[in-house]
């Protein structure tokens, strides 16, 4: 019931933002603007966005061999787009990570380990668009010297700040060692054990400074790619903006998408699209076209996702039977 009721909610947000940013547009210039795009700009744009999916697989291999797995980049690849389809497709719960870590266990069996390497991969992608938000809050806040932004500048390094700190306690010994005494309790000793391999799986990257090394680079790679993944769609639409800007605002509004308020950010995305190319001249019909085009992006790459999923429940029974 309560999972209904959030999926409930989130749909709601949803549709009452794209409304309301619907009766602010002009539709029929927006819909002949959406016409008139440019195709071959749009399939380098999905090209670019498919990139950034096989990165992120490549990054997580690199978290996934700290813990001493041997696992094809390939299967990592399947593993992600199933967690895309589920995560973007879906109006369910059933979130893209956790499709990811179930995955991972089937393939090592050991289910704490891969839990914690889809953790610290979100976590250190995370850091990457968080800490590109802090320095483009910066720049914006300097650049367009607008008033609104202060307010977004100060609410953006809070957080990061905050989530830093929070992700830092999780490899701390000291903290664990406290914690220690708590699965001394009767009540919580039957999952002693399950705590302690959580654990000592988080604390395998401790030291693991070349594998978070290279995911947090790939991670800052991801955010320059999708960053000329919005770039090309509002080429494609006609809008003439400086790159700059674009490297501005693509982890401002990941950062905003941070609030888990709508059915997977379609909504709030579309609502700071507009607000902050608005701030550099781009009237709302042509940002929100913008936006919309960039989610019709996200869901048409995780696509390959549900196919692979089908494929493996049809071969699911043939392999037991033989």
């Amino acid at each position: 019931m309560k999972k209904t009721f959030l999926t409930l909610f989130k749909l709601t947000i949803t549709v009452i933002i794209i409304a309301f940013l619907f009766a602010r547009v002009d539709l029929a210039q927006m819909g002949a603007q959406l016409s008139r795009a440019n195709g071959l700009l749009l399939l380098v744009a999905v090209a670019l966005y498919f990139s950034a999916i096989i990165l992120g697989a490549y990054k997580w291999q690199a978290l996934v061999r700290a813990q001493n797995f041997s696992v094809p980049l390939g299967n990592l690849l399947t593993y992600s787009l199933v967690g895309l389809f589920f995560g973007n497709l879906l109006p369910s719960n059933v979130g893209g990570d956790v499709v990811r870590a179930y995955d991972l266990m089937r393939a090592t069996g050991a289910r704490e380990a891969a839990a914690i390497s889809v953790l610290v991969d979100r976590l250190m992608g995370l850091v990457a668009f968080l800490g590109a938000a802090v320095v483009m809050a910066a720049l914006a806040a300097v650049t367009l010297t607008r008033g609104e932004l202060e307010q977004i500048e100060i609410a953006t390094v809070v957080a990061a700040t905050v989530f830093i700190f929070a992700a830092a306690l999780l490899f701390s010994r000291r903290l664990g060692q406290r914690l220690k005494a708590i699965f001394e309790w009767s009540l919580l000793a039957p999952i002693r054990p399950m705590a302690k391999r959580v654990y000592l799986a988080l604390q395998v990257y401790r030291h693991s400074y070349r594998a978070l090394a290279l995911n947090l680079a790939l991670s800052a790679s991801i955010v320059i790619v999708t960053t000329f993944v919005w770039y090309c769609v509002a080429r494609a639409l006609g809008i003439n903006v400086s790159l700059f800007y674009f490297l501005l605002f693509n982890p401002l509004i990941a950062f905003v998408l941070l609030i888990p308020i709508s059915f997977n950010g379609l909504g709030p995305k579309e609502a700071t699209a507009v607000f902050f190319f608005g701030l550099v001249g781009v009237p709302n019909e042509p940002a929100l076209a913008m936006s919309l085009i960039f989610h019709l992006i996200i869901v048409l790459t995780s696509l390959p996702g549900g196919v692979l999923w089908w494929r493996e429940r049809a071969l699911a029974p043939a392999a037991e039977s033989g």
